[in-house]
């Protein structure tokens, strides 16, 4: 029973983290999703969107983490890692994990029209590929739903 308390509480303090990265997203007027790669209780990794800051659409909060962890770790794989991210990753996010050979995904709020890791594609975990992701979903799931619900909500005036 302690070890399911203590995940649960790991698993909060990360995702705050990535928390932390969607709302500085939300400073830049970037639709705020935060990512936070994390190996052996470091994090090693950050990152938030940045499409418009950089006019690049692959620039989303996973893959900033994921070359910020490579270039930390000095590997192309994530081996022994967690990702931590505020919305389920897309499709291109989740292929990029895949091929990052992260072990883990815990994310926030579940993306129903884009979702690569369950909710509407399930790359993560797909038995064909050569490497399957363990996915959590809906840690801190409120929170992160309300601030893109926020942010979405101030663009349709």
């Amino acid at each position: 029973m302690m070890s399911l308390i203590n995940t649960a509480h790991e698993h909060y303090r990360y995702m705050l983290q990535a928390f932390y990265e969607a709302e500085s997203a939300l400073k830049q007027n970037e639709v705020p999703v935060g990512a936070v790669i994390v190996r052996n209780g470091i994090v090693v990794g950050r990152g938030h969107n940045l499409v418009e800051t950089l006019q690049d659409p692959t620039a989303h909060a996973e893959v900033v983490a994921i070359t910020a962890a490579c270039e930390t770790l000095q590997s192309k794989y994530l081996l022994d890692c967690t990702m931590y991210v505020t919305l389920e990753p897309c499709p291109m996010c989740s292929g990029a994990l895949v091929w990052s050979k992260i072990p883990r995904v815990v994310f926030g709020a579940i993306d129903e029209k884009s979702g690569g890791c369950g909710s509407l594609f399930n790359i993560c975990q797909h038995k064909n590929l050569n490497h399957q992701i363990e996915v959590l979903g809906g840690v801190m799931e409120q929170d992160c739903s309300e601030i893109l619900k926020k942010w979405f909500a101030s663009r349709r005036i």
